[in-house]
């Protein structure tokens, strides 16, 4: 196809070999989208949390736990992670670096998400997301997600989580 860009894209299970990658990413996304809804002490904070290379490895061993990373043209783009959870498929980590938005890779990784659910006999897929997200919260409704409940966590630190917990019938 002369003059038309053809974008290479695809969604694979993280690798051991890719856990670097994806913790610098994430560092990259929450730093560039969060500071308009949380603190950067939180953001911070937060990351080192979930985003530690040993924690990340250590969920990559779990049975009931997968992570997903997007891949554009060879780079990772963007990444998810999901579990079981009381009967349900929980989204826990869904991102998409700024520069590769609005473009569908969300919903790729969610209709993931939704796939393993369906493999795994869950009928909901749930997720948690900042009450001020409006970004997000707009693309999870249009996506079919429903707020089911506000909730806010206490996450230590000093700093909780003011989340909505949206779900999803699958």
């Amino acid at each position: 196809m002369k003059g038309a860009e053809k974008t290479a894209t695809r969604i694979t299970a993280l690798t051991t070999a890719d856990v670097d990658t994806l913790c610098a990413l994430a560092g990259e996304i929450w730093r560039a989208h969060y500071p308009a809804i949380i603190s950067m002490a939180q953001i911070e904070y937060m990351l080192a949390q979930r985003y530690n290379p040993a924690v990340v490895r250590e969920e990559l061993q779990r049975g009931d736990l997968w992570w997903d990373q997007l891949r554009v043209n060879g780079g990772m783009a963007g990444f998810a992670s999901y579990f079981l959870a009381r009967g349900e498929m929980k989204v826990d980590k869904l991102y998409v670096h700024p520069d590769h938005q609005r473009r569908g890779y969300g919903g790729m990784m969610l209709d993931r998400a939704v796939t393993m659910a369906r493999a795994y006999g869950c009928e909901t897929l749930v997720l948690a997301v900042n009450k001020h997200n409006r970004s997000a919260i707009a693309a999870y409704e249009k996506r079919g997600f429903k707020i089911a409940e506000s909730v806010v966590k206490d996450i230590g630190g000093g700093f909780v989580m003011d989340d909505f917990v949206m779900r999803k019938d699958v």
